[in-house]
């Protein structure tokens, strides 16, 4: 049975005209999830989006970072690795075609891992190559997803 996942998405950008022309109207729109908190989000800046809010790439490079952040946790747990702390910061590279299309070519998640002293980093490198094979967002994207784990052991 397959997994269903809803999103409701809303166009918060009318600013009186619609879409008359095309400074007319904010790239700008809610993310809404039924019974959570909603994200504003907007285009890129490079496109005139707001660069306060999420935009698209962001929440792509986010999602692929949390869902192998959370099969890392998982297999360090089923492993016997204590993991205390997790932070990452993702790098996404994408490209513009002549044509004015975007694509992601790469991305590169930058795990800094707190481990408890005497962990096995041998083991902690092998969990990340085991995550692309089960991690939902990094076997839906097509573009190579690499990681550059760095760990600190803690007592």
């Amino acid at each position: 049975m397959p997994h269903t996942y809803t999103s409701r998405v809303v166009w918060t950008g009318n600013t009186g005209e619609g879409t008359v022309h095309y400074k007319a109207y904010a790239r700008t729109w809610d993310v809404a999830v039924a019974g959570k908190a909603p994200i504003h989000c907007s285009n890129d800046p490079l496109l005139g989006g707001d660069p306060a809010k999420m935009n698209p790439e962001d929440l792509l490079l986010s999602a692929l970072s949390a869902c192998h952040m959370l099969w890392f946790l998982h297999y360090a747990s089923e492993n016997s690795l204590t993991v205390t702390g997790y932070e990452d910061e993702p790098l996404g590279e994408a490209e513009i075609t002549k044509g004015g299309a975007g694509r992601f070519i790469r991305a590169v998640l930058q795990p800094v891992i707190t481990l408890r002293e005497g962990a096995d980093l041998a083991l902690a490198d092998q969990l990340h190559h085991r995550i692309k094979e089960v991690c939902f967002i990094a076997r839906s994207v097509s573009f190579p997803v690499d990681h550059q784990p760095r760990y600190i052991l803690v007592p």
